[in-house]
């Protein structure tokens, strides 16, 4: 009605009424009254928006690559956005006069791709494919470093990468260099465990080879230590059979010195007798035999006396004619004569 219009902002929009080139009425998520043949309406969207991009850059070893990711912004400064570009409403207070807001995110993009690809060249393949997180941190740093942004009135508030990828066949050798790698990964931690099972076996071995030498050690030990004990009891023997030895050595020079002391002792005593006897027999040489034995019938039994006798007789047997002898009287002969017995025996 005769164009008094009404608008209202969102909170998310910085809006400016401009009249006669001043800003009349300003503010995020402003409601007012405007009167359209003489008002302009400036909508600056002050919200945080995520301007998504996706590049294919070079690596420094001239393999190709494509960097996807996305940067999150927003308007900070409405005032140096409004003069930088065209955030004016139609007159219906709605939709934009032109595509400059459409444009913003292009030119934040524009100097995100120049950021990567200054961060890719210095990388090579594998370097960039592992890098995510430094070339998001390089793109960051470079675009809050950057005049063109900052004249803009953006505040950067992150950049992510959410990947980085080779062309298909690369990606193709890659995975087949990486399998290669995994399996002869695989191949050496099999021969490892089998290396390490030979060595357990070996070391097994070893152990039992050392056991089995220290019992034999041991057993040569006992062995060494019994025939010692038994050198020891022989040699003692020997020690006691060369004692008993030198004693029977000992024993038998005494005996041999007891029988020649005996012999001469014997000896000694037959050359006494000997002179004794040859002394008696210088006494009675000379004398008559008959003397002598009438001397050495003296004291004889009567026995010894008939013998005598008989012998006598024996002598003159050639001259005597006949001889008788009766038991009778040879019993009486032989009888011992009676002793007489004591007359005070008698009385008892």
């Amino acid at each position: 009605m005769l164009g008094i219009r009404f608008v209202k902002a969102e909170p998310t929009t910085y809006l400016m009424k401009y009249r006669a080139g001043a800003v009349t009425e300003e503010g995020a998520g402003l409601s007012t009254m405007y009167y359209a043949p003489v008002t302009s309406l400036v909508a600056v969207p002050i919200g945080s928006r995520d301007a998504a991009f996706i590049f294919q850059q070079i690596a420094r070893d001239f393999q190709a690559l494509t960097i996807q990711g996305h940067v999150t912004y927003r308007i900070s400064e409405p005032r140096k956005a409004a003069a930088m570009l065209n955030f004016s409403l139609k007159a219906d207070g709605k939709t934009y006069e032109s595509d400059d807001p459409e444009k913003l995110p292009q030119r934040i993009l524009g100097t995100v791709e120049v950021l990567a690809q200054q961060a890719v060249k210095e990388l090579s393949l594998r370097e960039a494919l592992r890098a995510s997180d430094r070339i998001a941190e390089l793109i960051d740093t470079g675009l809050r470093g950057r005049a063109d942004i900052e004249s803009l009135g953006l505040e950067i508030l992150g950049v992510a990468i959410r990947g980085i990828k080779p062309t298909p066949d690369t990606a193709k050798a890659l995975e087949a260099e990486a399998r290669e790698a995994i399996l002869r990964n695989a191949d050496e931690a099999i021969f490892a465990r089998r290396n390490f099972a030979v060595e357990q076996e070996r070391a097994i071995r070893e152990s039992e080879l050392d056991t089995e030498i220290a019992v034999e050690q041991k057993k040569r030990a006992i062995r060494e230590t019994q025939m010692d004990a038994e050198a020891s009891v022989v040699a003692k023997k020997h020690a006691l059979r060369e004692a008993g030895m030198v004693a029977d050595i000992g024993l038998e020079g005494k005996r041999k010195d007891f029988v020649a002391l005996n012999a001469e002792n014997t000896r000694t005593l037959a050359d006494a007798e000997a002179y004794r006897v040859g002394a008696l027999m210088k006494i009675f040489e000379g004398v008559d035999t008959k003397l002598i034995q009438a001397l050495a019938a003296t004291g004889m039994q009567p026995g010894q006396l008939i013998a005598q006798a008989f012998s006598g007789i024996a002598e003159k047997a050639e001259k005597i004619g006949q001889l008788n002898v009766s038991p009778e009287l040879l019993n009486a002969l032989m009888e011992k004569p009676r002793v007489l017995e004591a007359p005070n025996a008698r009385r008892q």
